[in-house]
């Protein structure tokens, strides 16, 4: 398999938790997506994900974790963060080098300051350290799609908001095709995650954050916004900033040099 890359189940503190492995490298490096988990977790994608991440592999160790399977009522993204450090001790991942996405990137930064000493490098892609207009609009629309049950409408509203116009008119069949398909977890699941985003706020506290950060974001960001980026590394301090020109959320997918910028940093 690919970077010897597997799909693991994870028993911690009386939960359950999907997550992925994959690398060569003897450093660690701890990965957390974004509210895509709400819909579906890793289990089963190990292949694709190690694809996607293949820049990593010779150098790190990958643990890609999701949220746990069974979320409580109004779980906040401090819990989620609570949850990554209780299966980092359960890995015996002591320290590692932490890449947070969107949703993942709030996660991070509440591990980071909750839990310093497991973290020696942080890189924040496309992410925020509170609210803004944007977000609660772009938030605040899919929590009305999902209670009416519309995953499809979700979907496209996020490929639309995500991607640049040639990048969607380029994969417009791949995307109906995925619409299509029933996700794994229930709205309920998607709904708890969307509403720890919107109360998420880590701004007063993110000057405590002392180890190196990298924060990557995108200038048309149509879900956090671009300036959400460029504030949250004005609060880090010495935090360096690269924003990707011309790319909205989907910079992760689009941005040809976004791995680079990680491994980079992370080397």
């Amino acid at each position: 398999m690919f970077f010897d890359a597997k799909n693991r189940t994870l028993s911690a503190g009386g939960e359950t938790f999907d997550y992925i492995t994959f690398g060569e490298g003897t450093r660690e490096l701890v990965m957390i997506p974004g509210i895509s988990d709400g819909f579906r977790t890793v289990e089963g994608i190990a292949l694709p994900v190690a694809v996607w991440a293949r820049e990593y592999a010779k150098d790190f160790h990958v643990t890609v974790f999701s949220r746990r399977q069974n979320l409580p009522e109004a779980f906040t993204v401090r819990d989620m963060a609570e949850d990554v450090a209780c299966e980092m001790d359960a890995l015996g991942i002591a320290r590692a080098c932490v890449l947070g996405v969107s949703q993942g990137g709030m996660i991070a930064e509440e591990l980071t300051l909750n839990h310093p000493e497991k973290v020696e490098k942080l890189t924040l892609a496309i992410t925020l350290g509170r609210q803004n207009e944007t977000v609660r609009t772009a938030l605040g629309h899919w929590i009305e799609l999902a209670e009416a049950g519309d995953y499809r409408g979700i979907m496209l509203d996020m490929a639309d908001l995500s991607y640049t116009k040639a990048h969607r008119l380029k994969y417009r069949t791949a995307y109906e095709l995925y619409t299509r398909i029933p996700p794994k977890e229930s709205f309920s699941r998607f709904l708890i995650e969307a509403r720890a985003c919107l109360a998420h706020d880590a701004w007063d506290r993110l000057p405590q954050i002392a180890c190196p950060t990298l924060v990557l974001g995108a200038t048309d960001d149509r879900i956090v916004s671009g300036a959400a980026s460029r504030e949250l590394a004005s609060r880090i301090p010495g935090a360096l900033l690269h924003m990707f020109e011309g790319y909205s959320h989907g910079a992760i997918d689009e941005a040809p040099d976004f791995h680079e910028w990680v491994v980079d940093f992370f080397r």
